[in-house]
């Protein structure tokens, strides 16, 4: 039953309790001198105590045991998890990475977190202020081990494969083409079916947010509704030969043993939870007259700095819609950007880049390095005729957009060994067209 069943609503206040222990919510308050059950009260703080009511974000979980019952943490090797952007030389250029390789099980058993690959980033966790571009590729579930972010929030984008994720606050499955958002602190464990892949943004002292509408109104791009929070579901169960906690602390992974399940949570309350949204809700926006809206019409998900209109990090996508635009230029203009761009595709084919950029891939377009559509795609846009037309159908790409200059981690531009040496070349057709006698 705990697939299907979620709550609808994003930020909101909820309140769930397991329907096999009825009544384990305190009534009236939160911190009775015996809770129902004989369960232990225990307080999961997204923000400052004093924050403004409107980002005050906190949760009560009503459990088994509290999460402090554990032996000491020691260091766990992180594998190609990092946050040190100094370890190779920065590079400047137009990224392009094939399809990330997942290991074959057997032979090599990876699950979510030996499976996490940083790409780039920027800033770092100690100073609350950076964000980070993971790609994890695993093959088997986590068997009696969780994971829990002491530096940030997780924005999980799965490319191939489902995952089942066992959070505190309940389950949630979550399909290629949905989102789920795994914010900081939260305990979770993730289950998957066979090879699976994704990506991974991270931000450091900042949590998502629904973007501001602006002159679009009350209603448009993500819809607060269509985001789910799971409902409570607890398991009381002993781990007599250990059930491993890790916690990535400051960039590193370190890993603490206790003898029960962390998922013992019988009911909770609170505006601080993991949720989920599919992507096939947003409701697009788009120029209907001439010329080419900005990209920030598509923004799902922000991640706001203390600069208006600034973003730390945007999470936003290409989703299937009508291109109507009379004598324009349809696809994405070129472009020299303040921000930086990495894009990943979810499946199909990218409406500027149809040959090269496939689906479990990557680009990075770096700060104020040029980059647009291909030569094959200038020649055909130049020359379509305009009719309405249905872009991006069977499609789904998207953009990590970030204020801050992002550098490559050395796994990225070598061990991964999935750079594209040629992109370039897509631009290399591109002649000149001009002609003064012409105008």
């Amino acid at each position: 039953w705990f697939i299907s069943q979620y709550m609808s609503g994003f930020g909101n206040e909820h309140v769930s309790e397991d329907p096999r222990c009825p009544g384990a919510l305190p009534e009236g308050q939160n911190n009775p001198q015996v809770c129902p059950y004989g369960l232990y009260a225990e307080q999961l703080s997204g923000s400052a105590f004093t924050c403004p009511r409107p980002t005050n974000k906190r949760s009560w979980l009503y459990r088994i045991l509290p999460s402090v019952c554990h032996k000491p943490f020691k260091p766990l090797e992180e594998g190609h998890l990092t946050h040190d952007w100094d370890e190779i030389e920065p590079d400047p250029n137009q990224l392009r990475w094939k399809p990330f390789e997942i290991p074959k099980a057997p032979q090599n058993k990876m699950d979510f977190v030996s499976g996490l690959h940083t790409l780039c980033g920027a800033g770092e966790p100690r100073g609350r202020n950076g964000i980070a571009v993971h790609i994890f590729v695993c093959n088997t579930s986590m068997v009696d081990r969780c994971l829990y972010n002491s530096d940030g929030d997780f924005l999980i984008v799965p490319q191939q494969g489902k995952l089942l994720i066992t959070t505190e606050f309940g389950k949630m499955l979550v399909e290629p083409n949905e989102i789920c958002v795994i914010q900081q602190g939260m305990r979770f464990s993730v289950e998957v079916f066979g090879e699976t892949r994704g990506y991974i943004l991270e931000v450091y002292g900042a949590h998502f947010e629904l973007p501001d509408l602006g002159p679009i109104g009350a209603n448009g791009l993500a819809n607060p509704r269509d985001f789910l929070v799971p409902v409570a579901w607890y398991e009381d169960r002993q781990v007599p030969g250990g059930y491993t906690v890790i916690s990535k602390y400051q960039g590193k992974l370190f890993a603490a043993q206790q003898d029960y399940s962390p998922f013992n949570v019988v009911a909770w309350h609170g505006n601080y939870t993991p949720y989920k949204y599919h992507l096939e809700k947003f409701m697009v926006i788009n120029a209907v007259a001439f010329d080419h809206a900005d990209p920030s019409i598509f923004t799902v998900l922000t991640a706001k700095t203390t600069r208006a209109g600034v973003a730390l990090a945007d999470f936003v996508i290409f989703p299937p819609r009508w291109g109507v635009a009379n004598n324009t230029f349809r696809p994405p203009y070129y472009h020299r950007n303040c921000m930086s761009e990495f894009m990943g595709l979810i499946k199909g084919h990218y409406e500027a880049k149809e040959e090269g950029f496939q689906p479990g891939g990557g680009s990075l377009h770096s700060m104020m390095t040029p980059h647009g559509p291909d030569a094959d795609c200038f020649e055909k846009a130049s020359k379509a005729k305009l009719e309405p037309e249905r872009v991006a159908d069977g499609t789904m790409a998207f953009m990590f957009e970030s204020s801050l200059s992002l550098a490559v981690t050395k796994w990225g531009l070598q061990t991964s060994n999935r750079l594209d040496k040629n992109y370039y070349k897509c631009w290399e057709p591109l002649k000149s067209h001009f002609n003064p006698k012409c105008k």
